[in-house]
């Protein structure tokens, strides 16, 4: 199977992107399941065909260990790990073509913790990318973007896969915000010459370098922006996939 991991901060949308983008892949005749790697979820808006909480709970993990829910939250995280033989042989014996992954809420406790390397190499790294939700109000604003974009970068570093840069909620934007974010992406010194319009304190230095870093280093790549509610941007998140499972040839079968 394809893996395609969908992570990114509290909030972004990760659970009703995976949701939308499976309803976008079962329209366009595209066989896809679900694997729900979030134990603290009170409830996600799709079918998980399999799900993390079959095993680990974040209510039975704080009732058990007499932790609160962060460290309940910690504790989960690596509980998850030890349980990833059963997980992955249940994963095999499904035969679909594409496999969406919804990482916990709490980005920090999916692409910081040592276990989760250990669940992705369970699961395996072939023919796996990571689809990044950038936060669309913290993306408002030239030092926010920049944030967006080392998270970005962190997880690619922390994984060593590809990853796709995508605006989740880009309903909630005007189209003016819109375009001034996908320049930003696509032009380097646009980005550059916003942080410079902008107030010179402590944040716009330290943006203005994070910048150049995030530029010398190869990462700064096109943010696609995507809609759950308007199921728009899925055929781009699809074609990126084929970009790094198929070289680009869309129409490929193994």
């Amino acid at each position: 199977m394809k893996k395609l991991y969908f992570i990114g901060t509290a909030g972004s949308g990760k659970s009703t992107m995976v949701q939308a983008f499976k309803e976008w892949m079962d329209l366009s005749g595209l066989d896809s399941i679900i694997l729900n790697l979030d134990p603290g979820a009170d409830a996600v808006p799709y079918h998980a065909d399999v799900d993390i909480r079959e095993w680990v709970h974040l209510d039975q993990v704080m009732d058990e260990y007499g932790l609160g829910p962060n460290g309940a939250q910690i504790v989960s995280a690596d509980l998850m790990a030890l349980n990833t033989e059963e997980m992955v042989n249940i994963l095999n014996d499904f035969k679909s073509d594409y496999l969406l992954i919804d990482t916990p809420g709490q980005m920090e406790l999916f692409a910081f913790r040592t276990s989760s390397n250990v669940i992705v190499d369970a699961i395996g790294r072939d023919d796996s990318m990571f689809v990044f939700l950038s936060d669309p109000a913290l993306s408002r604003t030239p030092n926010g973007f920049v944030s967006n974009i080392m998270l970005c970068a962190l997880v690619q570093f922390r994984f060593s896969l590809p990853v796709m840069n995508v605006l989740s909620k880009s309903d909630t934007l005007e189209e003016e915000e819109i375009e001034r974010i996908r320049m930003w992406s696509m032009d380097p010194y646009a980005l550059y010459g916003d942080l410079l319009d902008d107030d010179i304190n402590s944040q716009t230095v330290m943006g203005l370098e994070l910048f150049k870093a995030l530029e010398n280093i190869g990462v700064y790549q096109e943010i696609r922006p995507a809609s759950s509610v308007e199921s728009q941007g899925m055929e781009d998140i699809y074609a990126m996939a084929q970009m790094v499972f198929r070289g680009g040839d869309e129409d490929q079968e193994d």
